[in-house]
């Protein structure tokens, strides 16, 4: 598997809410904190809006370190 685009943001989400607004809030207020612009942003919020809830989970893997 190859390293998350990233990879410097970990996001916990392992015995967390699995709700996917849940998930798709927590992942982007990591971007914001770690001031990824908002073009990046929106690019991921696209992504892992663009299908079901294992799309979402996929996406999140490919953006971030989940834990």
């Amino acid at each position: 598997m190859s390293e998350p685009k990233y990879s410097e943001i970990t996001v916990h989400l392992v015995g967390e809410n699995g709700n996917a607004f849940y998930i798709l809030g927590k992942c982007l207020s990591s971007m914001r904190c770690a001031n990824i612009p908002k073009e990046e942003q929106d690019e991921f919020y696209r992504q892992a809006t663009a299908g079901d809830y294992n799309n979402l989970l996929i996406t999140c893997i490919e953006w971030f370190n989940v834990e």
